[in-house]
């Protein structure tokens, strides 16, 4: 069996492994998106040393893969004996910072001169403030041997001295081209069946998160075999653009009648509350409204959603939204 870390071992092809995992970047190069990020730490592996690394932003957009791809190009065969892999929303009191991430800073590891070991410690917004601040006198002490590599999604649940001891990097959303141009190698590797409908589909469901895309494209071959853009919507369970389309439609026209049997038929489907209402942002953002209107439309859409988090989340909330809607492009009488 060929090694693991040269991605080219039958585990990695293995059918069945879920497609996030088979077709896991192994090499800076085959990273999608944030290149910049992606190159500057390329540079700095291959000068033989970096620093304290704090990884920061949304999920699926490949911070723990560029982790990884760094460490086994620093360590190569060594990386198991060297990283340590820990998800800080599991392991996340002060015991495993005392207990696992102490102990393992102390090892003594034969590494060749100038290498260091690596910590990694995923979701570690989640990680309560006491374990940060026992974590950062660790940071300080092992700082000859060890690196801390952490990755979050909001960097402000990060207390100031652990962000002042990393090089803080901020990751952006994919776009739909880069996301786009890996679901394509992806389906003729694996023979999906899908047309220009369903793929678009697949990049509107994402969002910027390429693993939430490749679930969806697995999720929709597997269980449902072509990729098309109902099945996509259908395995999803998102409610769909056309028909938000039209509610927005009607609205801009004033018709709330006509506005509210869609929603209403929407609302019958069992489609929740946040799903409908995320769905009319993402919509009335690329609409080709007046500028005027989708200003309006937005501050709106905004106070209900912040309504529907509170938990007031009737059928009555968002009839209240599209009536407010259909009130905003009402013509001013005379």
């Amino acid at each position: 069996m060929d090694d693991p870390m040269t991605g080219s071992s039958s585990s990695i092809t293995s059918s069945n492994l879920p497609w996030v995992e088979k077709y896991r970047p192994v090499e800076f190069d085959d990273i999608v998106g944030n290149r910049d990020i992606v190159d500057r730490l390329q540079e700095l592996v291959e000068r033989g040393n970096f620093p304290n690394l704090l990884l920061a932003g949304p999920p699926g957009i490949g911070k723990t893969t560029t982790i990884l791809c760094l460490c086994r190009k620093m360590l190569g065969s060594q990386m198991k004996d060297a990283v340590l892999e820990l998800n800080a929303s599991n392991d996340r009191g002060i015991d495993v910072v005392r207990n696992k991430i102490k102990m393992f800073a102390q090892t003594k590891v034969t590494l060749p001169p100038g290498k260091v070991k690596v910590i990694i410690l995923d979701e570690a917004d989640s990680m309560t403030e006491t374990a940060q601040q026992a974590l950062r006198r660790i940071m300080e002490l092992y700082s000859k041997t060890t690196r801390f590599a952490l990755a979050c999604n909001t960097s402000e649940k990060i207390i100031e001295p652990i962000q002042s001891r990393c090089a803080v990097i901020r990751f952006q959303k994919l776009n739909d081209n880069d996301i786009t141009t890996r679901i394509q190698q992806i389906c003729k590797k694996e023979s999906v069946s899908y047309d220009e409908e369903g793929l678009k589909a697949i990049i509107y469901t994402a969002q910027g998160d390429l693993r939430q895309g490749l679930n969806n494209l697995q999720s929709c071959h597997d269980g449902l075999g072509k990729v098309t853009e109902a099945n996509v919507f259908r395995v999803c369970d998102e409610p769909h653009p056309l028909t938000i389309r039209k509610i927005i439609d009607h609205c801009i026209d004033g018709n709330f009648d006509e506005a509210y049997k869609l929603l209403q038929q929407l609302w019958k489907m069992g489609y929740s509350p946040e799903d409908i209402i995320t769905n009319v942002f993402r919509i009335t953002k690329t609409h080709p409204m007046s500028e005027y209107h989708k200003l309006e439309f937005v501050k709106e859409i905004g106070l209900t959603h912040l309504r529907i988090i509170k938990g007031v989340n009737s059928l009555l909330q968002l009839s209240a939204l599209i009536a407010e809607l259909c009130k905003k492009s009402a013509k001013p009488k005379k």
